[in-house]
């Protein structure tokens, strides 16, 4: 059993970058911190708990979408090679791996993650799990790194769990047609996505009642004192989900309990009481603006 791996982004590197941008983003009006930087070990593990929520609906949903249509995509496609963005822990991607085993494609798995701890736990239990799939995992930066997916075959790309709500409009644009541009006659994109519906259901979802979201959240201010050396209270900021309806999205944030001040190296933030840290946005879709989101990248749409 083994597991190949390419690192396009190595601890160091990923250090320097989140320094510049958590320096950055607390230094702007209104103040933010990029979603990247949830996926530590903790993060990921907090966020697989997240999915396994009764609030939390997109995990539930996906996963019976998946097992009713698998077989249809996998002969559509034929794909001998699935790569998965945002691998995480690859639950649902197994169900791809099984219609594509079952059809008797399947060659090469490529999961592609920022969290090389998960990536690696994940890439070779599919190892394990399928004698004969060589594994090939990417550890890289979507905004980043998509050019380096190794190429060769029949890719099916999946990029699941609405992971492209979390784009902003334009690098969203360009994440899609960057992606485009590095496809083959024969490969083919399985795009998940959430769909716009009741705002009390949406911000349930991303507020659960047992406070993991909340813990999820706060864990980014963990990471950033144990990283960069800051001296956040983590305690001393609340967790909010609200549903912005102009801009069709969720937004999470972590509100000042307090006036307070946060040190950075040299670096010193302060907050006024209520301020926030705006640390993610959730867009929701209509499947009409996703059709002409992804037409103008260069996709046709296949739904």
């Amino acid at each position: 059993m083994t597991v190949t791996v390419d690192r396009h982004l190595d601890a160091e590197t990923l250090a320097e970058q989140m320094r510049a941008d958590v320096r950055a983003g607390l230094s702007a009006t209104p103040k933010t911190i990029p979603p990247t930087y949830f996926y530590d070990e903790v993060g990921s593990d907090l966020f697989d708990a997240i999915t396994r929520l009764p609030e939390y609906y997109p995990t539930r949903r996906e996963a019976e979408i998946l097992r009713a249509h698998a077989g249809e995509i996998a002969a559509a496609t034929g794909a001998d090679t699935l790569v998965e963005l945002g691998s995480g822990t690859s639950e649902k991607t197994r169900i791809l791996l099984d219609a594509l085993s079952r059809g008797g494609s399947l060659r090469r798995f490529v999961p592609f993650d920022v969290d090389d701890v998960t990536l690696l736990r994940a890439g070779e239990a599919v190892a394990a799990e399928y004698p004969g799939v060589d594994v090939h995992a990417v550890v890289g930066d979507f905004s980043r790194h998509v050019g380096e997916l190794p190429t060769g075959g029949r890719r099916l790309v999946a990029f699941l769990g609405s992971t492209i709500g979390n784009f902003e409009p334009a690098p969203r644009a360009a994440f899609l047609a960057g992606l485009a541009d590095t496809f083959g006659s024969g490969d083919a994109l399985l795009l998940g996505t959430d769909l716009v519906k009741a705002a009390d259901r949406l911000v349930a979802a991303y507020e659960d009642s047992q406070g993991v979201t909340a813990a999820f959240n706060r864990n980014l201010l963990v990471r950033i004192n144990r990283e960069l050396g800051a001296s956040f209270a983590p305690a001393a900021f609340a967790h909010r989900a609200l549903w912005n309806e102009s801009d069709s999205r969720i937004e999470m944030h972590l509100v000042s309990e307090h006036a307070q001040q946060v040190q950075i190296g040299a670096q010193v933030i302060s907050f006024a009481a209520g301020e926030t840290i705006h640390t993610e946005n959730s867009y929701k879709f209509t499947p009409a603006r996703l059709s002409r989101i992804a037409e103008r990248a260069g996709w046709r749409v296949d739904s």
